[in-house]
């Protein structure tokens, strides 16, 4: 097996680089008490659909500086205290096709999938920020401060979806999960920090962990691309390349790991490029709740085999 990273003994046992800011506690609890201050303002469009055993509906709700957010839910018709699972897409992708989610339905599932704000689908993004905004979003608002970090924005969205869903009359409260890979699996575990009745949760090689590890293994390509991009245009000579790392820290998964209270179950490859194995290590390895990982060593980032079914079972087990 090739090795892109750490040994596996360090791996387990690696607790990130990326330095967490001095107030990053008071931060989120602040933010996390706007957005629950927030009405929601929440819409359901219905869509018509063939599929006999399922209701499908474009879900709109108000989060944090006015946006409108989109999401794809999906329930059982007849719907009763049922379990329900929150979903997260990849890096400028979307909510993906509303067949592929009735696996869930067919079990007995609420299904939720989110559209991040400013990616492919058909979330708005309401912007105020000056400096880079395409294809840029770890680095959105960075030159002016953490509450206008976008992906700030984005992590409370996922938040407050979880609850939205978890205050529909069909779900039972005690039984809803998220799961994503690569952004998706980062988001995930930020929708479980911030949203402590999370009940499981499933992050498959979450991105958006480590940023400074990212850079110094010299993998800010691909998705992490664009912390080159600031650095080269907005600190060419590394001035103040630790103020960068700091106010990164605010949107570091590794340090809102500590939060989650749900059980999790984490997947990953070892030969990962994209999402290094150390950057999902430093998140995991802080995740004091109940927590497994599947590791499958000679994969990147890539579907891993078998994981699909194991997250069906997991996330079934509610």
């Amino acid at each position: 097996m090739p090795l892109v990273d750490m040994p596996l003994a360090e791996l387990v046992n690696y607790q990130g680089c990326n330095p967490k800011p001095s107030d990053f506690e008071s931060f989120w609890d602040t933010s996390i008490a706007e957005m629950r201050a927030l009405t929601g303002d929440v819409t359901l469009v219905p869509v018509s659909t063939a599929c006999k055993g399922a209701e499908m509906f474009e879900l709109w709700f108000t989060g944090v500086g006015g946006a409108r957010v989109f999401a794809k839910y999906l329930r059982p018709k007849g719907a009763k205290n049922c379990p329900a699972v929150v979903q997260f897409h990849g890096y400028t992708a979307n909510s993906g096709d509303w067949s592929d989610k009735l696996n869930w339905v067919a079990n007995g599932f609420a299904v939720a999938a989110l559209d991040c704000r400013g990616q492919g689908g058909r979330s708005e993004d309401v912007g105020g920020v000056k400096g880079n905004t395409h294809n840029g979003h770890i680095i959105r608002g960075l030159a002016e401060g953490p509450e206008k970090l976008l992906f700030r924005s984005i992590f409370l969205d996922c938040a407050q979806l979880a609850r939205i869903v978890m205050n529909f009359d069909e779900v039972d409260s005690t039984r809803v999960g998220a799961t994503g890979g690569s952004q998706g699996g980062g988001l995930t575990v930020a929708c479980a920090a911030l949203e402590p009745n999370i009940k499981r949760a499933v992050p498959v090689f979450p991105f958006l962990s480590d940023y400074k590890r990212v850079w110094d293994m010299d993998l800010d390509v691909g998705a992490y691309a664009e912390l080159r991009t600031y650095l080269r245009y907005y600190d060419p000579r590394h001035e103040n390349i630790d103020e960068v790392w700091q106010k990164l820290g605010y949107i570091d998964i590794q340090h809102l790991a500590p939060r989650i209270k749900a059980e999790i179950l984490m997947a990953l490859g070892l030969v990962d490029t994209i999402t290094p194995p150390s950057t999902c290590f430093a998140a995991y390895n802080k995740i004091t709740s109940k927590k497994d990982v599947k590791i499958y060593p000679d994969f990147g980032h890539e579907g891993l085999p078998g994981f699909n079914d194991l997250t069906y079972e997991f996330l079934s087990g509610m």
